[in-house]
């Protein structure tokens, strides 16, 4: 399943609609959970066990809600008591449509059930993503939005081929693919993303001392976005690279603690400590899974000093790699080739 998020235009009456519904969704939610706190036991939760100005279908969505947290309570995923702070509102697969670029549900007007009509802003490759089976439909406002999201049980294609790919996960270079053909594409401009980290930061130092922190938050979202929509993209690049080369096998590091154990110079060190590794081989994962592709996790230890030819150990130059029997490349190269043939890790894998 994946999530597919669509912008609303709704007008300022269907606007209103929207704003009472999620913020009934949201008491509803939390008196439930109060109520099945203070009872012995847990209570069968049905859209009987309750009021509220909200149409039936909306009603059950709000109990699966409320017993998905109490789960989570009862596992000790969540240590204090839950309680539902998003501004959300569900609808089941059965209780929404698509019409052209409308999206149609129903909410509750003058004390009845009614279907209101939205206009659905959406690209052509949200369309594309669209055509598989539908599930459930999230309505939540962000940053003064509306956003829909639509769950989509996507068609997995087998891939066809035998390939085999590494890739190295750094700063300088975000990203370096390589196959067991000797196939190699660089993805992403770390320059780029240092400037932008540095810009940001710049600029937060300087909203502190003016104890703005309202306009701290809101950059913070903006470099959050930006930085996230470059890992998208590279991660797209990378599994289309490996699509077009007959790849059937992703190899990462396992970038287990590698703010504790990797070594950086200064001016990097900010960098690292705030780069998200885990999002972005996550990103590579999933795309590559819908796209039939496995993923493995390998040791990371010495991808990046073992020459491929000899085996010797050596320390590159900046980016440079040479070794005393003639092989020379690029450091990260070098370890997107060594990750090819690294003992694979069995088990899941920690964030990085």
């Amino acid at each position: 399943m994946i999530t597919v998020q669509i912008k609303l235009a709704p007008d300022s009456e269907q606007e209103k609609y929207l704003v009472d519904t999620v913020e009934e969704y949201i008491s509803a939610a939390n008196d439930l959970i109060d109520y099945c706190c203070t009872q012995v036991g847990v209570p069968k939760l049905s859209s009987s066990s309750f009021s509220a100005a909200l149409p039936s279908a909306v009603k059950n969505e709000v109990v699966n809600t409320v017993k998905s947290m109490l789960r989570k309570h009862k596992r000790g995923t969540c240590k204090t008591l839950p309680v539902l702070r998003k501004r959300i509102s569900t609808w089941n697969n059965q209780n929404y449509r698509l019409e052209d670029d409308s999206l149609i549900f129903p909410v509750w007007v003058d004390n009845k059930s009614k279907r209101i009509r939205v206009k659905a802003i959406m690209t052509d490759y949200q369309r594309e993503r669209l055509v598989g089976k539908l599930g459930s439909l999230r309505i939540t406002r962000k940053n003064g939005k509306w956003i829909a999201q639509i769950a989509v049980e996507e068609n997995i294609t087998e891939c066809s081929g035998d390939g085999v790919m590494g890739v190295d996960l750094g700063l300088k270079v975000p990203a370096v693919a390589v196959t067991d053909k000797g196939k190699t594409r660089f993805c992403g401009n770390g320059r780029m993303n240092k400037y932008m980290k540095r810009k940001h930061r710049a600029r937060r130092r300087v909203l502190g001392k003016a104890k703005k922190q309202k306009a701290i938050n809101t950059l913070n979202n903006k470099e959050q976005r930006w930085m996230r929509d470059q890992d998208h993209k590279i991660s797209r690049e990378i599994v289309n690279f490996a699509v077009k080369h007959n790849v059937v096998t992703i190899r990462m590091e396992q970038l287990a603690n590698i703010r504790q154990t990797a070594r950086t110079s200064r001016k990097n060190e900010k960098n690292l400590h705030t780069w998200s590794f885990y999002r972005l081989a996550n990103f590579i994962e999933y795309k590559a899974r819908m796209a039939g592709i496995g993923v493995e996790y390998v040791d990371p230890a010495y991808t990046s000093q073992l020459c491929p030819k000899c085996g010797m150990v050596n320390h590159a130059k900046d980016r440079d790699y040479l070794c005393s029997c003639g092989y020379a490349g690029h450091r990260d190269r070098v370890g997107a080739v060594n990750i090819i043939n690294a003992p694979v890790i069995v088990g899941k894998r920690r964030s990085a």
